[in-house]
């Protein structure tokens, strides 16, 4: 051990050509890829790393203490690397990845340089853009639930309850207009409930958050805006918009009967309380409490 210490010191202090950088992308489903800037591929730790996937290192920040730091990956969009359907589907979600720095003439002994969540993953036209977030990002996450008077589940989520079969309505794509799409066989749609709705292309296809809904100028047809354009599909295409919720009590109980299963507090006292006084006259005009 002592001797390929010291090998792996000497040839770490020749000059970089020889480093090449490696990531071990782990998604919470289990699978495991491995990726390379090197020009070949590269085995070590139980892991074939492939190269001429366009994986390159990008911009990193750093910070001392428990600052959260991050770093940026670039690679192609494939089979081979990372599909585009699959990240929309929200496989990678949560993904864990590890950074090596090695050698490409001795593998084996790669150093583990930094272990990264994967953060937000930016598609372009056949490549992504993907931030690696240091686990010292976890310390700034939520944990728990947080008191507000206002529901925190998704709509037709598992803790929501609702069935989601009732509040959707099909149309047909007829085109997109930038970056708002064109629907039509909806003559009846209720505005008020669908404009903080989802907007999704085919029957599988990923629902997007609805940013303005407004009537088309052909008769029947809607202008949706997304706001992220849905996965691609054609003229024709089925259309499905489903209903949208302010997550208030009032529109769990009134409109979609579901007031038993509503996840906020709507009874907790407000800053109204939190600053009222006791006073003979109740008049809140200014003047001291205690005089």
């Amino acid at each position: 051990m002592r001797v390929l210490g010291e090998d792996l010191a000497r040839r770490l202090a020749e000059p970089a050509t020889t480093l090449a950088n490696a990531w071990r992308l782990r998604r919470p489903d289990g699978r495991i890829d491995g990726f390379t800037d090197h020009d070949e591929n590269l085995v070590f730790a139980g892991t074939t790393f492939r190269a001429a996937t366009g994986w390159t290192a990008g911009e990193a920040e750093s910070a001392l203490g428990l600052a959260a730091g991050t770093q940026g990956v670039e690679g192609a969009l494939s089979s081979d690397a990372l599909d585009e359907a699959e990240i929309a589907a929200g496989l990678f979600d949560g993904a864990r990845v590890e950074i090596f720095r090695v050698d490409w003439r001795m593998p084996a002994a790669a150093a583990l340089v930094e272990v990264c969540d994967l953060g937000e993953v930016t598609r372009g036209r056949g490549g992504f853009t993907a931030e690696l977030r240091s686990l010292a990002a976890r310390l700034d996450r939520i944990h728990g639930r947080t008191y507000r008077r206002r529901c925190d589940a998704a709509l037709g989520d598992r803790r929501c309850g609702v069935d989601l079969h009732a509040w959707t309505r099909r149309g047909t794509l007829v085109r997109r207009e930038g970056e708002a799409t064109i629907v039509a066989g909806l003559p009846d749609l209720d505005r008020a409930l669908f404009e903080r709705g989802r907007i999704a292309l085919g029957e599988n296809g990923e629902p997007a958050d609805i940013r303005d809904l407004a009537p088309a100028a052909e008769d029947g047809c809607w202008r949706v805006t997304p706001v992220r354009q849905p996965a691609g599909a054609t003229s024709d295409a089925t259309v499905r918009l489903v209903a949208g919720c302010d997550r208030s009590f009032r529109t769990c109980r009134d409109r979609f009967a579901n007031g038993v299963n509503f996840r906020g507090f709507p009874h907790l006292p407000g800053t109204d309380i939190a600053l009222g006084v006791a006073k003979r006259d109740a008049a809140h005009d200014g003047t001291p409490v205690v005089a």
